[in-house]
This record gives structure tokens, sequence and C-alpha cells, in this order.
């Protein structure tokens, strides 16, 4: 298996501070926007962005929810073994708020399917919109696209896209194998 960088840490940083001014263009001091980060890998980058628009553009009036959709997947019980779910932390109710739904990757859609399914049980937002690090955009089994993308990405279906952070990998990167 081969293994390309597509991003290093510093590329990183640069996307998640573009990524941050983006949101603040659009959503300005956040008082009526919530961030969900979807768990567990997009739970990474939600906690990334929040501390980045809290400690560097000041934004006081943030709230980030980590969202497991586990039993919302059209494939739960199609795998060999059971999917292993990870806790939902929102503690807000999203009833007429702008909510940012965000994931490291976006591939087939089906992850981002199963978020709009599962965001109902907080209540029914005003607005929806999709952040990721990474969009493969020539996977989709959906038409989902994101609103925010850090970078695009043509992969063919036999590379993986991989990120990591220093948080589970002692290092933020973005890698394409190859098997």
């Amino acid at each position: 298996m081969s293994r390309k960088t597509l991003l290093n840490s510093k590329d990183i940083e640069i996307i998640l501070h573009r990524l941050a001014c983006q949101l603040i263009e659009n959503h300005n001091s956040f008082t009526n926007t919530v961030l969900i980060g979807l768990q567990p890998r997009g739970s990474y980058l939600a906690k990334r962005l929040s501390n980045l628009l809290k400690e560097e553009y000041n934004i006081t009036d943030l709230q980030l929810g980590l969202l497991d959709i586990t039993f919302y997947r059209d494939d739960f019980r199609r795998k060999e073994t059971p999917l292993a779910a990870e806790a939902t932390e929102i503690d807000f109710l999203i009833e007429g708020k702008k909510v940012v739904i965000i994931d490291d990757v976006l591939y087939s859609g089906r992850s981002v399917r199963a978020a709009l399914t599962a965001i109902q049980s907080f209540g029914r937002p005003k607005n929806i919109e999709l952040l990721v690090l990474i969009d493969r955009r020539f996977s989709r089994h959906l038409p989902i696209q994101p609103n925010y993308r850090g970078r695009q990405v043509d992969a063919i279906n036999e590379e993986k896209v991989l990120v990591t952070w220093s948080e589970t990998h002692n290092k933020d990167a973005v890698y394409i194998e190859q098997k």
C-alpha cells in the first residue's frame, strides 16, 4: 500500500483559518448559528474550528455539538461487525437555528444524509450547511455538496483519503492511500 501526503500540518492550519473566515463572513457573531461535528472524525475538525473561532477571532457566543449518526446509517446492519456508537453531545435546541454540519471527508454523501435525519431529533433548524475538510467530488452516491470545503480531491474509488489529527495520531495530515 502506498501513501501520498496531500496536506501537511501547515496546510491544514491555513485551511482552518480560511474556513473560519468563511464562516464568519456568513454567520457574523454566531448568535443564531450552531456547529455540529459528526462523530467520530468530524468532531476533531469541529472542535478545532470552534477553538479557532473563539481564540483567534473572538467569537464568544458559539455553540458546538457532537452528533453520533451510527443508528441512522443505511449500512448499519450490513457490516459483519457491529458499529460502535459514540456519544452525542448536544445540550441545546436547534429549533430555528442555522446549523453547520462538520465532517472530515465528504465521500458518498451517506453520512451527511444520516446526519440530516438524526438532527431532526433536536428540532427543526432554520437552515443547514455542510463544511468538510476534504471533498471527494467524483464519489457521490447522493446529490449532496458542501457549502464550505477545505480541499477538493479527485481520488478514484480504490484510493482512500485518510485524515489524521494530532489528538489521535500525534500529527495533523491528510493522505491518499492506494491499495
